[in-house]
C-alpha cells in the first residue's frame, strides 16, 4: 500500500475563531495571521491505494462549490477545483477513488464531494464509482443540525448521498467497504459522531495494532492544536473536547500511531511525543507524501 497527500482548496479564516480562548499574543506566533486576522489552514486529504485492495481517499476538502460571494466570505483562495487538479498530479482521478471516507459532513471537510460552482447549474456528485462512509450518528446530525453549526453544512449533500446508493453508514469500529484495514475511533466534541480514521499498522507482542497512521480532522486539526488545552471556537464542548484529545494522543503514543493532519498548512504527517511534563508534542514532521508506504 502507499500513501499520497493530496491537499484540496485552502482557506484563509479568523485566527480568534481557530483557537478558541488561547490569546492572539500566543497563536500568532504559531500560525501568524494576514491583516485580515485570517491564518492559512490547508484542506488537505489522505490517498491510500491498494487498502483492502481498493483506492481510497480518506475527506475530500472544502472544493470549489460555493459560488463567488460565499467563496469570499469563507476565506477560499482558490475558484478551481484543487482537489482533482491534485489527484491528477499522483496518477489519479476522481472516478478512480472506490471509497471515500469522511469524518463528518462540514462542507471544510466534504466539500469536495461536489462539481466546482457553475452560474444556474444544481449540485452534483463527484467519484461516480465510490461508496461513501460516514458515521451513522453524525449523518442524523447532517439531517438535522443544531443551529449553532447549520451554517456549516451544505444543505443538498444528504439528499445527494442517499439517492447515489452508494452511502454507508458506520456504527461501530469497522466498515463494510474496508474491513480490518481501518478502524474508527469517535469523538463527540466538535460535532457529534466525528470519526477519526486508524489506518492500521502490523500487531504488537500484545496483539495490538503498532505504527499506524490517524486521520485527525477536527479533533486536532495541526501540530498547534496537538497541545490539549487549545480548542477552537468552533468546537461544541471544548472541555470534553480536551478530555478526548488527551485519551487519543496517549493511546497514539502507545502504540506509535501517526498523526495525519488536514488543516495544517505545513504539515501532513508527525509522530506524537510527550515531555517530562506531560506536554504533547510533535515530531518527525513530514510536508508531504508522495507514494509513500506506511511503514516509512
Amino acid at each position: 500500500m502507499k500513501l499520497w497527500s493530496i491537499m484540496g482548496n485552502s482557506q484563509r479564516l479568523d485566527g480568534g475563531a481557530m483557537f478558541g480562548n488561547a490569546p492572539r499574543a500566543m497563536w500568532a506566533q504559531w500560525l501568524p495571521p494576514d491583516e485580515h486576522n485570517r491564518v492559512p489552514l490547508a484542506c488537505r486529504t489522505l490517498l491510500a491505494s491498494p487498502l483492502n485492495g481498493k483506492t481510497v481517499l480518506f475527506e475530500a476538502g472544502i472544493g470549489a462549490f460555493f459560488e463567488p460571494k460565499l467563496r469570499e466570505r469563507f476565506g477560499v483562495v482558490e475558484a478551481r477545483h484543487v482537489l482533482l487538479d491534485s489527484l491528477a498530479e499522483a496518477g489519479f482521478s476522481h472516478e478512480d477513488i472506490e471509497v471515500v471516507v469522511l469524518s463528518h459532513l462540514h462542507f471544510d471537510h466534504a466539500g469536495g464531494l461536489l462539481a466546482a460552482w457553475e452560474e444556474g447549474a444544481a449540485h452534483s456528485l463527484l467519484f461516480p464509482n465510490a461508496t461513501y462512509v460516514v458515521g451513522a450518528e453524525h449523518f442524523e446530525r447532517a439531517r438535522n443540525p443544531h443551529p449553532r453549526d447549520r451554517a456549516s453544512f451544505i444543505p443538498e449533500l444528504v439528499p445527494l448521498l442517499e439517492a447515489s446508493g452508494r452511502l454507508e453508514l458506520v456504527g461501530g469500529e469497522h466498515s463494510k467497504a474496508l474491513g480490518d484495514s481501518v478502524r474508527f475511533h469517535f469523538s463527540q466534541g466538535h460535532t457529534p459522531g466525528l470519526m477519526l480514521a486508524e489506518i492500521v499498522g502490523p500487531q504488537d507482542d500484545h496483539g495490538q495494532p503498532h505504527g499506524g497512521l490517524v486521520f485527525c480532522a477536527d479533533l486536532i486539526p495541526g501540530r498547534a492544536w496537538v497541545h490539549v488545552p487549545i480548542t477552537m471556537g468552533y468546537d461544541r464542548y471544548p472541555e470534553m473536547l480536551i478530555d478526548e484529545k488527551r485519551a487519543f494522543l496517549d493511546d497514539k503514543l502507545a502504540r506509535n500511531v501517526h498523526l495525519y493532519f488536514t488543516h495544517d498548512h505545513g504539515c501532513a504527517l508527525a509522530q506524537v511525543t510527550r515531555d517530562a511534563k506531560g506536554k504533547f508534542g510533535t515530531t518527525h514532521e513530514v510536508a508531504a507524501l508522495v507514494a509513500r508506504s506506511l511503514a516509512a
